[in-house]
């Protein structure tokens, strides 16, 4: 069995959300314990939310896979896009999970029109826009809701500091959008990247209340 095929497997046993032994699972696939520690242990480094150890045992905390999907050609070119975009930025971990996530989606689907077999990031004559240096930090505060301090230059040429609760990034005319709750001025506000001068998390969390989420902030902004 090639190692692709047998990792596959591998995650396959794991999707049940049970804990599995190595000797279970080395007996299944029909190979050693060795090969199961060493296979589990890549599993993890790819990053995929495999827990435990040897002796005790193996769980795959909250898979992360999705249901078989019908892509229709505009749609994979604009999948094909953004992972362009992504992988050529820089963010590491974001640029390998972007071309991960490529080798797995040239695997299943058609090779693009005009480029290399199976290579969804034919390079581009266009350069991609430097990422703005606060994306990697704005986005974990995003994820982990964390309040942040910034300081940002205003329209008016003016400096602001605000303490704010991030929302959203978004991405529009190769500009970088930051949708906050603003504490300063109890309202919700959307900052551009470019104009921002620091970023400093403050530690403390937030919880997504009702008013001030960014469901919230979506629906004022279609009602306006």
């Amino acid at each position: 069995m090639r190692r692709t095929d047998r990792l596959f497997d591998l995650i396959q046993i794991l999707r049940d959300g049970r804990l599995h032994r190595a000797a279970d699972v080395a007996a299944r696939l029909g190979v050693s314990v060795r090969t199961v520690w060493r296979d589990m242990a890549t599993l993890t480094a790819s990053g995929l939310p495999v827990e435990g150890e040897r002796g005790v045992g193996y769980i795959l905390r909250a898979p992360m896979t999705l249901p078989p999907l019908m892509l229709a050609a505009a749609e994979l070119d604009a999948l094909r896009a953004g992972l362009r975009l992504v992988a050529a930025g820089e963010e590491p971990v974001l640029a390998r999970a972007a071309r991960s996530l490529a080798e797995k989606i040239a695997a299943v689907t058609p090779a693009p029109a005009g480029g290399p077999e199976g290579d969804i990031f034919t390079p581009s004559k266009r350069r991609s826009p430097r990422p703005p240096s606060h994306l990697p930090l704005l986005r974990q505060a995003i994820k982990t809701r964390e309040r942040l301090t910034i300081s940002y230059i205003e329209a008016s040429g003016l400096e602001s500091h605000s303490d704010v609760r991030p929302l959203h990034l978004d991405l529009k005319a190769k500009v970088w959008t930051l949708a906050v709750w603003c504490e300063r001025t109890a309202a919700f506000r959307r900052f551009r990247l470019d104009r921002l001068l620091s970023v400093t998390p403050t530690g403390e969390s937030f919880a997504p209340e009702p008013g001030r989420r960014y469901a919230d902030f979506r629906a004022q902004a279609e009602g306006a």
